[in-house]
Protein backbone atom coordinates (compact mmCIF):
# COMPACT_ATOMS: atom_id res chain seq x y z
CA UNK A 1 0.00 0.00 0.00
CA UNK A 2 1.06 3.45 -0.50
CA UNK A 3 2.76 5.87 2.07
CA UNK A 4 0.78 9.24 2.37
CA UNK A 5 2.08 12.27 2.61
CA UNK A 6 0.72 15.55 3.98
CA UNK A 7 1.72 19.20 1.98
CA UNK A 8 1.02 22.26 3.08
CA UNK A 9 1.94 25.19 0.93
CA UNK A 10 2.00 22.71 -1.85
CA UNK A 11 1.51 24.90 -4.22
CA UNK A 12 4.48 27.03 -3.70
CA UNK A 13 7.67 26.32 -5.40
CA UNK A 14 9.37 23.70 -2.87
CA UNK A 15 5.76 22.12 -2.61
CA UNK A 16 5.21 21.41 -6.30
CA UNK A 17 8.85 20.56 -6.54
CA UNK A 18 8.34 17.51 -3.87
CA UNK A 19 5.10 16.62 -4.74
CA UNK A 20 6.36 15.68 -8.01
CA UNK A 21 9.59 14.00 -6.32
CA UNK A 22 6.93 11.74 -3.84
CA UNK A 23 4.42 10.84 -6.90
CA UNK A 24 7.33 9.60 -8.64
CA UNK A 25 8.58 7.29 -5.36
CA UNK A 26 4.84 6.09 -5.48
CA UNK A 27 3.14 7.90 -2.88
CA UNK A 28 -0.24 9.31 -2.02
CA UNK A 29 0.17 13.21 -1.89
CA UNK A 30 -2.23 15.24 0.03
CA UNK A 31 -1.81 19.16 -0.38
CA UNK A 32 -3.84 21.75 1.33
CA UNK A 33 -4.69 24.84 -0.66
CA UNK A 34 -6.34 27.72 0.10
CA UNK A 35 -9.77 29.14 -1.57
CA UNK A 36 -8.73 31.83 -4.08
CA UNK A 37 -11.23 33.24 -6.68
CA UNK A 38 -8.84 32.46 -9.52
CA UNK A 39 -6.82 29.34 -9.85
CA UNK A 40 -3.58 29.36 -7.97
CA UNK A 41 -1.95 25.36 -8.27
CA UNK A 42 -0.20 26.36 -11.92
CA UNK A 43 2.93 25.11 -10.51
CA UNK A 44 1.51 21.80 -10.19
CA UNK A 45 0.84 21.37 -13.73
CA UNK A 46 3.80 19.77 -14.97
CA UNK A 47 2.66 16.71 -12.55
CA UNK A 48 -0.01 15.59 -15.45
CA UNK A 49 2.70 15.50 -18.14
CA UNK A 50 5.19 13.90 -16.24
CA UNK A 51 5.39 10.32 -17.13
CA UNK A 52 7.06 9.04 -13.76
CA UNK A 53 4.12 11.06 -11.82
CA UNK A 54 0.58 9.05 -11.09
CA UNK A 55 -1.58 12.23 -10.60
CA UNK A 56 -4.39 10.19 -9.73
CA UNK A 57 -2.63 9.75 -6.54
CA UNK A 58 -2.56 13.32 -5.81
CA UNK A 59 -5.10 15.16 -3.80
CA UNK A 60 -5.74 18.39 -2.54
CA UNK A 61 -7.24 19.66 -0.04
CA UNK A 62 -9.27 23.43 1.07
CA UNK A 63 -7.30 24.69 4.14
CA UNK A 64 -5.61 27.12 6.00
CA UNK A 65 -2.95 27.56 8.22
CA UNK A 66 -5.01 29.40 10.56
CA UNK A 67 -7.70 27.16 10.90
CA UNK A 68 -6.88 24.28 13.54
CA UNK A 69 -10.26 22.46 13.79
CA UNK A 70 -9.83 22.04 9.44
CA UNK A 71 -5.95 20.87 9.85
CA UNK A 72 -7.45 18.50 12.92
CA UNK A 73 -9.92 17.03 10.64
CA UNK A 74 -7.87 16.75 7.37
CA UNK A 75 -4.79 15.44 9.74
CA UNK A 76 -7.31 12.24 11.25
CA UNK A 77 -9.10 11.81 7.75
CA UNK A 78 -6.32 11.43 5.59
CA UNK A 79 -3.70 9.75 8.41
CA UNK A 80 -0.62 10.35 6.59
CA UNK A 81 2.50 9.24 7.11
CA UNK A 82 4.73 12.05 6.63
CA UNK A 83 3.85 15.43 7.26
CA UNK A 84 5.70 18.72 5.70
CA UNK A 85 5.06 21.64 6.15
CA UNK A 86 6.29 24.06 3.99
CA UNK A 87 3.24 26.81 4.26
CA UNK A 88 4.10 30.57 5.53
CA UNK A 89 4.10 34.04 4.47
CA UNK A 90 7.62 33.76 3.17
CA UNK A 91 8.25 36.99 2.15
CA UNK A 92 10.68 38.47 3.91
CA UNK A 93 10.16 42.58 3.13
CA UNK A 94 6.43 42.15 3.10
CA UNK A 95 6.93 40.40 6.61
CA UNK A 96 8.35 43.96 7.97
CA UNK A 97 4.88 45.37 6.47
CA UNK A 98 2.09 42.49 7.78
CA UNK A 99 4.49 41.16 10.40
CA UNK A 100 1.19 40.10 13.09
CA UNK A 101 0.05 37.88 9.78
CA UNK A 102 3.53 36.59 9.16
CA UNK A 103 3.37 35.62 12.98
CA UNK A 104 -0.12 34.17 13.08
CA UNK A 105 0.64 31.53 10.07
CA UNK A 106 4.56 31.32 10.05
CA UNK A 107 4.59 30.89 13.50
CA UNK A 108 1.26 30.02 15.30
CA UNK A 109 0.28 27.98 12.06
CA UNK A 110 3.62 25.52 12.83
CA UNK A 111 2.15 25.11 16.51
CA UNK A 112 -1.60 24.34 15.04
CA UNK A 113 -0.41 21.48 13.13
CA UNK A 114 1.75 20.45 16.00
CA UNK A 115 -1.01 20.12 17.88
CA UNK A 116 -3.83 18.09 14.92
CA UNK A 117 -0.92 15.82 14.97
CA UNK A 118 -0.84 15.02 18.78
CA UNK A 119 -4.53 15.52 19.32
CA UNK A 120 -4.96 13.02 16.67
CA UNK A 121 -2.75 10.57 18.10
CA UNK A 122 -1.05 9.35 14.66
CA UNK A 123 2.66 9.74 14.66
CA UNK A 124 3.48 10.60 11.61
CA UNK A 125 7.11 11.85 10.40
CA UNK A 126 7.18 15.24 10.84
CA UNK A 127 9.18 18.23 8.52
CA UNK A 128 9.34 21.89 9.47
CA UNK A 129 10.43 24.34 6.77
CA UNK A 130 13.05 26.46 8.71
CA UNK A 131 15.10 29.10 7.46
CA UNK A 132 18.86 30.64 7.10
CA UNK A 133 17.02 34.03 7.84
CA UNK A 134 17.10 32.82 10.99
CA UNK A 135 20.56 33.51 11.38
CA UNK A 136 19.88 37.09 10.36
CA UNK A 137 23.02 39.02 11.87
CA UNK A 138 25.23 35.98 11.88
CA UNK A 139 27.13 34.57 15.01
CA UNK A 140 29.65 32.82 12.53
CA UNK A 141 30.64 32.11 8.93
CA UNK A 142 29.85 29.55 7.68
CA UNK A 143 26.34 28.93 9.51
CA UNK A 144 26.21 25.18 10.69
CA UNK A 145 23.46 23.58 13.09
CA UNK A 146 24.91 24.81 15.97
CA UNK A 147 24.89 28.31 14.68
CA UNK A 148 22.98 30.99 17.56
CA UNK A 149 19.92 32.55 15.53
CA UNK A 150 19.87 36.03 15.74
CA UNK A 151 17.17 36.80 13.15
CA UNK A 152 16.46 40.44 11.50
CA UNK A 153 12.92 40.07 9.90
CA UNK A 154 9.45 39.12 11.64
CA UNK A 155 9.97 36.41 8.93
CA UNK A 156 13.23 35.28 10.61
CA UNK A 157 11.97 35.59 14.12
CA UNK A 158 8.32 33.33 13.42
CA UNK A 159 10.47 30.89 11.58
CA UNK A 160 12.93 30.72 14.93
CA UNK A 161 9.66 30.51 16.89
CA UNK A 162 8.53 27.57 14.45
CA UNK A 163 12.02 25.88 14.73
CA UNK A 164 12.21 25.40 18.68
CA UNK A 165 8.47 24.45 18.69
CA UNK A 166 9.35 21.24 16.65
CA UNK A 167 12.15 20.45 18.99
CA UNK A 168 9.79 20.97 21.52
CA UNK A 169 7.61 18.44 20.32
CA UNK A 170 10.14 16.09 19.25
CA UNK A 171 11.48 16.19 23.03
CA UNK A 172 8.15 16.64 24.93
CA UNK A 173 5.87 13.76 22.70
CA UNK A 174 8.60 11.67 20.97
CA UNK A 175 7.70 12.83 17.68
CA UNK A 176 9.91 12.14 14.90
CA UNK A 177 9.64 15.85 13.76
CA UNK A 178 12.90 17.35 11.99
CA UNK A 179 14.29 20.89 11.12
CA UNK A 180 15.58 21.82 7.16
CA UNK A 181 17.40 24.76 7.82
CA UNK A 182 17.52 25.70 4.25
CA UNK A 183 19.43 28.67 2.70
CA UNK A 184 17.84 30.36 -0.09
CA UNK A 185 17.26 28.06 -3.14
CA UNK A 186 15.47 29.21 -6.21
CA UNK A 187 14.20 27.62 -9.53
CA UNK A 188 11.67 29.22 -12.34
CA UNK A 189 9.23 28.69 -10.15
CA UNK A 190 10.37 30.83 -7.19
CA UNK A 191 7.65 33.48 -6.80
CA UNK A 192 7.99 36.63 -9.16
CA UNK A 193 8.52 39.36 -6.18
CA UNK A 194 11.74 37.16 -4.74
CA UNK A 195 14.47 39.13 -6.27
CA UNK A 196 16.24 36.12 -8.01
CA UNK A 197 12.86 35.36 -10.03
CA UNK A 198 12.39 39.74 -10.19
CA UNK A 199 16.00 39.59 -11.98
CA UNK A 200 15.17 36.79 -14.51
CA UNK A 201 11.78 37.73 -15.30
CA UNK A 202 13.00 41.07 -16.01
CA UNK A 203 15.84 40.26 -18.27
CA UNK A 204 13.05 38.32 -20.18
CA UNK A 205 11.17 41.17 -20.83
CA UNK A 206 13.54 43.59 -21.50
CA UNK A 207 14.46 41.40 -24.34
CA UNK A 208 11.02 41.14 -25.62
CA UNK A 209 10.79 44.92 -25.47
CA UNK A 210 8.32 44.68 -22.87
CA UNK A 211 10.25 46.08 -20.45
CA UNK A 212 12.88 48.81 -19.51
CA UNK A 213 13.69 49.60 -16.21
CA UNK A 214 14.38 46.89 -13.63
CA UNK A 215 14.09 48.77 -9.78
CA UNK A 216 16.02 46.69 -7.46
CA UNK A 217 17.09 47.37 -3.66
CA UNK A 218 20.51 46.58 -1.87
CA UNK A 219 22.81 44.57 -4.52
CA UNK A 220 25.48 44.00 -1.58
CA UNK A 221 23.60 41.41 0.34
CA UNK A 222 24.79 37.99 -0.15
CA UNK A 223 22.97 34.33 0.00
CA UNK A 224 24.14 31.14 -0.67
CA UNK A 225 21.89 30.35 -3.30
CA UNK A 226 20.78 26.59 -4.49
CA UNK A 227 18.48 25.17 -6.65
CA UNK A 228 14.90 24.00 -5.20
CA UNK A 229 14.60 20.69 -7.16
CA UNK A 230 17.52 19.75 -5.46
CA UNK A 231 16.52 20.50 -1.85
CA UNK A 232 13.34 19.13 -1.58
CA UNK A 233 15.11 15.31 -1.93
CA UNK A 234 16.85 16.80 1.28
CA UNK A 235 13.46 17.01 2.82
CA UNK A 236 12.59 13.79 2.18
CA UNK A 237 16.16 12.26 3.35
CA UNK A 238 14.86 14.05 6.74
CA UNK A 239 12.33 11.74 6.97
CA UNK A 240 13.68 8.24 5.97
CA UNK A 241 16.20 8.03 9.15
CA UNK A 242 15.68 5.97 12.13
CA UNK A 243 16.00 9.23 14.52
CA UNK A 244 14.86 12.93 13.19
CA UNK A 245 17.35 15.73 13.82
CA UNK A 246 17.79 18.69 12.09
CA UNK A 247 19.98 19.91 9.41
CA UNK A 248 21.50 22.95 7.15
CA UNK A 249 20.83 22.21 3.73
CA UNK A 250 23.44 24.50 1.89
CA UNK A 251 25.74 24.62 -1.29
CA UNK A 252 28.49 26.33 1.09
CA UNK A 253 28.79 29.45 -1.42
CA UNK A 254 28.04 32.56 -1.23
CA UNK A 255 27.39 35.33 -4.00
CA UNK A 256 25.83 38.65 -3.88
CA UNK A 257 22.41 40.63 -5.41
CA UNK A 258 24.78 41.98 -7.23
CA UNK A 259 26.85 39.04 -8.29
CA UNK A 260 23.29 37.21 -9.68
CA UNK A 261 22.43 40.84 -11.24
CA UNK A 262 25.80 40.62 -13.39
CA UNK A 263 25.19 36.86 -14.53
CA UNK A 264 22.19 37.16 -16.09
CA UNK A 265 22.25 40.53 -17.77
CA UNK A 266 25.39 38.71 -19.01
CA UNK A 267 24.10 35.40 -19.81
CA UNK A 268 21.65 37.62 -21.93
CA UNK A 269 23.88 39.60 -23.61
CA UNK A 270 22.08 42.84 -22.08
CA UNK A 271 24.16 46.10 -20.69
CA UNK A 272 22.59 46.30 -16.67
CA UNK A 273 23.63 49.86 -16.70
CA UNK A 274 20.91 51.23 -19.33
CA UNK A 275 18.53 48.68 -17.31
CA UNK A 276 19.24 49.13 -13.35
CA UNK A 277 18.57 51.68 -11.23
CA UNK A 278 18.41 51.05 -7.56
CA UNK A 279 15.22 52.04 -5.30
CA UNK A 280 15.36 52.83 -1.50
CA UNK A 281 11.54 51.33 -1.19
CA UNK A 282 13.17 47.87 -1.61
CA UNK A 283 15.36 48.22 0.90
CA UNK A 284 14.36 45.92 4.66
CA UNK A 285 14.38 47.88 8.12
CA UNK A 286 16.99 45.80 9.34
CA UNK A 287 19.38 44.05 6.52
CA UNK A 288 20.94 40.50 6.55
CA UNK A 289 24.66 40.90 4.89
CA UNK A 290 25.74 37.33 4.57
CA UNK A 291 24.15 34.28 4.49
CA UNK A 292 26.62 31.36 3.62
CA UNK A 293 25.97 27.34 4.84
CA UNK A 294 27.77 24.28 6.05
CA UNK A 295 25.81 21.15 5.13
CA UNK A 296 28.16 18.74 6.34
CA UNK A 297 26.05 16.98 8.45
CA UNK A 298 23.85 16.53 5.60
CA UNK A 299 26.30 15.31 3.28
CA UNK A 300 27.41 12.80 6.22
CA UNK A 301 24.21 11.74 7.80
CA UNK A 302 21.72 11.79 4.61
CA UNK A 303 24.14 11.12 1.56
CA UNK A 304 22.86 14.60 0.85
CA UNK A 305 24.88 17.57 -1.55
CA UNK A 306 23.90 20.36 -4.20
CA UNK A 307 24.50 19.33 -7.85
CA UNK A 308 23.34 22.80 -9.33
CA UNK A 309 26.39 25.59 -9.05
CA UNK A 310 25.48 28.84 -8.89
CA UNK A 311 26.57 30.13 -12.27
CA UNK A 312 24.33 27.02 -14.13
CA UNK A 313 21.35 27.94 -11.75
CA UNK A 314 21.44 31.95 -13.35
CA UNK A 315 20.97 30.54 -16.48
CA UNK A 316 18.48 28.01 -15.62
CA UNK A 317 15.85 30.40 -14.51
CA UNK A 318 16.85 33.14 -17.54
CA UNK A 319 16.02 30.39 -20.16
CA UNK A 320 12.97 29.72 -17.63
CA UNK A 321 11.52 32.84 -17.91
CA UNK A 322 12.37 33.69 -21.64
CA UNK A 323 10.82 30.06 -22.73
CA UNK A 324 7.72 31.42 -20.59
CA UNK A 325 7.16 34.47 -22.28
CA UNK A 326 7.33 32.92 -25.45
CA UNK A 327 4.59 30.66 -24.68
CA UNK A 328 2.35 32.94 -23.43
CA UNK A 329 2.89 35.27 -26.41
CA UNK A 330 1.85 32.50 -28.28
CA UNK A 331 -0.89 31.96 -26.45
CA UNK A 332 -2.26 35.42 -26.83
CA UNK A 333 -1.70 35.43 -30.40
CA UNK A 334 -3.94 31.90 -30.30
CA UNK A 335 -6.46 33.27 -28.37
CA UNK A 336 -6.80 36.67 -30.50
CA UNK A 337 -7.10 33.61 -33.56
CA UNK A 338 -9.52 32.37 -32.04
CA UNK A 339 -11.86 35.22 -31.58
Amino acid sequence: MAKKAFITGITGQDGSYLAELLLSKGYEVHGLIRRASTFNTARLDPIYDDPHCDARRLFLHYGDLSDASALARLIGKIQPEEVYNLAAQSHVRVSFDSPEYTADITATGTVRLLEAIRETGIRPRFYQASSSEMFGLVQEVPQTERTPFYPRSPYGCAKVFSYWATVNYRESYGLHASNGILFNHESPRRGETFVTRKITRAVAHILAGLQDKLYLGNLEARRDWGYAREYVEAMWLMLQQDKPDDYVIATGETHSVDEFLTAAFAYAGLDREKHVQIDARYYRPAEVDLLIGDASKARRQLGWAPKTRFPELVKLMVDADIELLRQRRQGQVRSNRER
